[in-house]
């Protein structure tokens, strides 16, 4: 993923106006992230924990997606697996609910999937993030496949988002 810049993800936000994305809480560390290993920058807001967004690119454009996640429970504990990068989590991963694009969004109609609660899909593919023994299944599929399935099922999020 190519450096974005503070301005190119306000402006990227599909299910948000364009006041929310003003006032959200962007990282400071842009500069520092590892974009060249990142297939999509996803990060939580340090003022409001239920709060997450990512930013991808699609069709050679930034595209960017708020996103509401579930509160810490008991059943939390139990290992799940993200719907993203398939890895496997003991209490690591989230419902995360994004608002539909436009007037069905203003409705409250949302989307909702099971993603990593830091996430960090990219880095766990990669093996730059470890959750030790366990969980990554084992497959065949080479690293490129594992990027690829991953950005499919990003960027088929995002259209029901934005359908």
């Amino acid at each position: 993923m190519k450096a974005l810049t503070e301005q190119e993800i306000r402006r990227s936000f599909v299910n948000c106006t364009k006041g929310e994305a003003k006032r959200l809480s962007v990282p400071h560390d842009l500069a520092e992230r590892p974009w060249d290993d990142l297939d999509f920058l996803g990060w939580r807001d340090p003022q409001a924990p239920d709060r997450a967004y990512l930013v991808t690119e699609l069709d050679g454009r930034p595209t960017a997606l708020a996103l509401r996640s579930t509160g810490a429970s008991s059943w939390q504990t139990r290992r799940s697996m993200c719907s993203m990068c398939m890895t496997t989590h003991t209490g690591g991963v989230s419902l995360m609910v994004a608002a539909k694009q436009g007037k069905a969004g203003q409705q409250g109609n949302t989307v909702g999937a099971y993603i990593c609660s830091d996430l960090a899909c990219s880095l766990y593919l990669r093996g730059k993030k470890d959750l030790g023994t366990g969980a990554q299944l084992h497959e065949t599929l080479t690293l490129e496949e594992k990027i690829q399935r991953t950005t499919a099922n990003l960027a088929a999020f995002i259209a029901r988002v934005t359908s």
